[in-house]
């Protein structure tokens, strides 16, 4: 295999993009140049120097953020050490603890913001900031749209929680001990005890949930250095690789490597595999569609089925697993999971490193095989994310079988329909609700549209009454999405949504609905006769918004399948770099 050379022919530094900023004899670049020097620059600082954005997503309400203050520093330092000017610049913070109704609902605001930070400014690369949920793909979507040299600098992931003893994983213990509490079998003080020790320092969950999993995925796809996702946020090893950032962002400018470069079909192909082997979230599948559209990249669900059934589940990590990130980083990270994955890998794609794949993870050892398993003893033989088909979602839909009862993943049982999520919380602990442990339960109004946002409501609480039954799933269908730490037979993403007049929005209580997850299929057993008539009934609800950022959500964004961006910004067609007078 021939590799391009490293590094990459450099450019002039006239033919920096910042160069049109503070490098011409004219008034408006002396307006430019005078107003670093306000700041305290000298010329030396930054003429002729790739001018560094280092977009940073911190906020006192960003809880897995709160070191990205420090890291930006440590940034700042590595693009001087290179040569570069470095420039920090806020981006709103999706907080996935407090943003209502859900950072969903503004992961695509987040991505015109990074894009449009990217053209305003004199900046000739970026390192891009984040980690919680919808933080990564929202930072990669404007970037790609942009293409500017830039870079990925995951947050990383917290260290283990623990509670009398026990390692506790962020979300999946949560939902775990919640049960317990609500089944009677856990005391307000244990509780309290819990809330304390879960999430003891800075960095995202430590489960392979979504955090994780869009973290990883960045960096297989490319963006982000050699095992630089796998580092949990408090090790001393995340703050040098924060400064390696800003040094192989510089270089990155001179060598002019953009995403357009890296983000290739092969790129895509190569995150999809990690994801199916990480066993990694549900909500990864509606990000990568989505980075894929903005990248021209063409992708469907049909290319997560077909590489989820030849990868198999190699990481045992929660909330499929035992395990958590911290150990993962020991046990090799994503370098030694990658290389273990061997053919399954296209390693000629390009990185950030200006080398391919194959070049970055090569040598790269599992130190503890119970964490990352060998192809021949997987955690399950195929991917941990499956695509259904069937009349019940004509568009598809999502399930995790890898988090969910072996029991349930062939089903048949009535349907108890929740027409929304505030119907669900005020019945679904009643006494006298007419639920057993066959019932499947369903939620609709909580897609893209109906939610609005497509809010984590996926993983439907189990009634109360079972709960004290010792029942501890049920198969649950919604076109909701799910936490990325959750776990269940929760059928995910199904569309067309029942806001738009979906499947599900004809579904009625006591229907029959079958699940067969092998054969990945989801049928609701009604004729077509009594399902033409539902639909000729049927009415679509009232907007929720009618003017703001709320309103051009229900007017742009798109289906779940298709990645729920919005359209206008997913349109094809480049926008001009803006004129400077």
């Amino acid at each position: 295999m021939t590799l391009d050379p490293y590094p990459r022919p450099r450019r002039a530094a006239e033919q920096l993009r910042s160069h049109r900023w503070f490098g011409p004899d004219d008034l408006r670049s002396f307006g430019h140049r005078s107003r670093a020097k306000q700041m305290g620059y000298a010329t030396e600082d930054f003429a002729g120097k790739p001018v560094i954005g280092i977009l940073n997503t911190w906020s006192d309400l960003s809880t897995c953020h709160t070191h990205l203050r420090e890291r930006a520093q440590e940034v700042k330092r590595g693009v001087w050490q290179a040569g570069g000017f470095p420039v920090e610049l806020p981006i709103m913070s999706l907080s996935e603890m407090f943003m209502k109704p859900s950072s969903m609902f503004y992961r695509n605001l987040v991505a015109m913001e990074v894009e449009e930070t990217l053209r305003c400014y004199p900046l000739d690369g970026a390192v891009l900031m984040g980690g919680c949920d919808k933080t990564t793909p929202a930072l990669l979507m404007g970037a790609i749209t942009m293409n500017l040299p830039s870079l990925f600098l995951p947050a990383g992931a917290m260290t283990k929680g623990n509670w009398r003893g026990k390692a506790l994983g962020s979300g999946s213990d949560v939902w775990k001990y919640w049960d317990e509490r609500r089944a009677g079998n856990l005391s307000d003080a244990a509780w309290g005890e819990l809330e304390e020790g879960i999430a003891r320092g800075p960095g995202t969950c430590m489960t392979m949930g979504t955090a994780a999993t869009m973290m990883s995925l960045a960096e297989a796809m490319g963006m982000s250095l050699p095992n630089a996702s796998s580092i949990p946020a408090a090790h001393a090893a995340h703050a040098r690789m924060a400064t390696q950032c800003g040094r192989r962002i510089v270089e990155m400018v001179w060598e002019d490597l953009r995403p357009s470069d890296i983000l290739t079909r092969q790129s895509f192909e190569n995150a999809i595999v990690a994801d199916m082997a990480l066993g990694g979230s549900t909500n990864a599948i509606v990000h990568v569609l989505a980075l894929a559209r903005r990248a021209g990249v063409a992708l469907g669900l049909e290319d997560f089925d077909r590489l989820s059934r030849s990868t198999p589940v190699v990481a045992n990590l929660r909330p499929g697993g035992e395990y958590l990130m911290e150990d993962f980083h020991d046990a090799g990270g994503l370098r030694a999971l990658l290389e273990s994955l061997g053919g399954l890998l296209h390693r000629e794609a390009l990185t950030v490193t200006g080398r391919r794949l194959g070049e970055n993870i090569a040598g790269a050892e599992v130190h503890r095989s119970e964490v990352i398993r060998p192809l021949h003893e997987p955690l399950a033989a195929e991917g941990g994310t499956f695509v259904l088909r069937g009349n019940l979602c004509p568009r598809g839909a999502v399930i995790k079988p890898v988090a969910a009862q072996a029991r349930l993943l062939r089903h048949t049982g009535p349907a108890l329909v929740f027409d929304s999520y505030a119907e669900l919380k005020q019945n679904i602990d009643r006494e006298d609700l007419e639920v057993t442990a066959d019932t499947v339960l369903v939620l609709r109004q909580a897609g893209p549209l109906g939610g609005p946002g497509m809010p984590e409501w996926g993983m439907l609480p189990i009634p109360q009454k079972l709960l004290r039954q010792g029942v501890r799933d049920m198969v649950r269908i919604s076109d909701a999405r799910m936490s990325g730490t959750s776990y269940g037979t929760c059928v995910l993403h199904v569309a067309p949504e029942s806001a738009v007049g979906g499947p599900l929005a004809l579904v009625r209580t006591g229907d029959l609905i079958a699940l067969d997850v092998p054969g990945r299929r989801l049928e609701w057993l009604v004729s077509e006769v009594e399902q033409a008539a539902r639909r000729a009934a049927w009415q679509a609800p009232p907007p929720r918004y009618h003017r703001g950022y709320g309103r051009l959500l229900l007017d742009e964004i798109t289906q779940a399948d298709e990645g729920c961006d919005f359209k206008f910004l997913a349109a094809p067609g480049e926008t001009p770099e803006p004129d400077i007078f």
